[in-house]
């Protein structure tokens, strides 16, 4: 019995090793950005994601977790406007606006307090071209050492493109729906 506890607390101590070898092999930045060309004019489109309110209107994470509880701080709009979350599947967390450029660029900072503690930025860029914009939504940031393990088991990449592209696709829906 003992000896098999203690192949099993070695096979143990290897896998952990692994891990950690792995881990310390992921790259330090983490990026995720998708694009989409929209017949809206940029000031249009700034105004959508320069209010967490009209955000709410297209937040792809808003319509998975519909219990999830958003509340609004600081500023209606612009630099200094806070939108915090709490959900069971959207964790916790707060989005706060860093710069506003009108038609231009939106970037915000998110802190993440649930399920995992970290900061990244989100920056949303507008690129007028004729009657469209080329809107694109990036977030970024830099792993520590705790991000790096998470992610040999999660994808940012993979969890997060899709819903970006939901939200560009729901945000088009809304500026280019006729009002009735």
């Amino acid at each position: 019995m003992k000896k098999l506890f203690l192949r099993l607390a070695a096979a143990f101590a290897v896998v952990v090793v692994i891990v950690l070898v792995l881990a310390a092999m992921q790259p330090a930045e983490f990026r995720v950005e998708r694009s989409r060309t929209i017949a809206a004019p940029a000031n249009v489109l700034f105004e959508q994601v320069n209010n967490h309110q009209n955000f709410s209107q297209w937040n792809p994470w808003q319509k998975m977790d519909k219990e999830s509880k958003t509340t609004y701080s600081g500023v209606a709009s612009g630099v200094g406007a806070v939108a915090s979350w709490v959900g069971k599947k959207v964790g916790e967390g707060s989005a706060t606006i860093t710069e506003s450029k009108p038609g231009e660029l939106v970037r915000q900072r998110m802190d993440w307090k649930k399920p995992m503690e970290g900061v990244s930025t989100v920056d949303f860029t507008f690129k007028a071209d004729g009657g469209k914009t080329t809107v694109t939504w990036a977030m970024y940031g830099t792993n520590n050492f705790m991000g790096k393990v998470m992610s040999l088991f999660m994808d940012c990449e993979k969890m997060c493109g899709p819903e970006f592209e939901k939200g560009l696709a729901d945000l088009e829906k809304i500026v280019t729906t006729p009002i009735k």
